[in-house]
């Protein structure tokens, strides 16, 4: 079976042992999105697909087809292999295991290969820890009483609306298209910090960028990649930060948006080695295929390509 398949299948399983009680928190739902929506080889259409599994709680009749689906995925040791690899990176993509999970996952380890409805108490154990800890570090955040739900999903757009509250509201935009630039702007200033530094003339590029793709003036898209810049160090969650991203655009503004971190990249000339496979990761995480990648870096000048 093809490996997007088996991830899926495997997927649909975690995400119906998180349902076994009846209900997910908030924060619970939330941080398993984050952690599912970077798992591999999967595409947008795959993401809408699971994102119905979700939404509401799946039945015990649903979960027994879904143990069967995931029965048929793993027809070779090699699909066996690939559902133990994607497990152990999922867990530990938020810290390393503990020795109560690891005797958890080599239990799983071993249901694997008899798949039967039992694996939804050893999956809901499993992810327990992982969903925890990215409650924890998703809010790791000051008690703003106000906007303390924003920081914890996008430092960015908490501290962008700070400073319009402190310059009179100098953006007068919708919520929901602040949301997306601030957005934006963190993986804008991703790629332009990946050298640890970000010049001048990357600075005037994302500003330029964000004048573009937003349609803003030169002193607002300025103020936005001030904003973005000042935050890139500080331990921005990219996990949500590119989730939601994803969920705030289109995919024709996506595939556009590649266009975007190129011309950040270059803007001091010439796009790093770093920078080419920062923006190749970005380009994966946004469920966008290679050969798209390829085009936007196509449209970089030669001269301007590290390789």
């Amino acid at each position: 079976m093809a490996q997007s398949e088996l991830i899926k299948a495997l997927a649909k399983v975690i995400i119906a042992a998180a349902w076994t009680d009846g209900s997910i928190t908030y924060e619970e739902l939330n941080s398993l999105k984050d952690l599912l929506f970077h798992l591999p080889g999967m595409t947008a259409r795959d993401w809408s697909e699971l994102e119905i599994y979700l939404d509401a709680p799946v039945q015990p009749e649903e979960r027994a087809r879904l143990v069967s689906e995931l029965q048929s995925a793993l027809s070779s040791r090699k699909d066996r292999e690939l559902a133990v690899r994607t497990l152990e990176d999922l867990i530990q993509a938020d810290g390393t295991i503990s020795e109560q999970e690891q005797a958890v996952f080599e239990e799983i380890k071993g249901a694997l290969d008899d798949v039967n409805i039992g694996i939804f108490g050893q999956v809901q154990r499993l992810m327990s820890g992982p969903v925890e800890r990215r409650i924890e570090t998703a809010s790791q955040a000051p008690n703003r009483e106000i906007l303390l739900d924003d920081f914890i999903r996008n430092r960015i757009y908490y501290k962008l609306s700070q400073r319009m509250n402190d310059a009179g509201n100098a953006l007068n935009l919708p919520d929901t298209t602040l949301r997306k630039l601030s957005l934006a702007g963190g993986l804008m200033a991703r790629i332009a910090y990946v050298d640890r530094e970000v010049t001048e003339g990357e600075f005037g590029s994302m500003a330029s960028a964000i004048q573009e793709y937003l349609h803003l003036d030169r002193e607002q898209a300025g103020f936005v990649a001030e904003v973005a810049v000042s935050e890139i160090s500080k331990d921005l969650d990219y996990y949500r930060l590119s989730r939601e991203f994803f969920e705030a655009t289109t995919e024709e503004e996506r595939i556009r948006f590649l266009d975007v971190l190129f011309a950040v990249a270059a803007a001091d000339g010439i796009v790093s080695h770093a920078e080419m496979e920062e923006i190749r990761t970005v380009t994966t995480v946004l469920k966008l295929g290679h050969q798209l990648f390829i085009d936007a870096k196509l449209k970089i000048p030669r001269a301007q390509r590290a390789y």
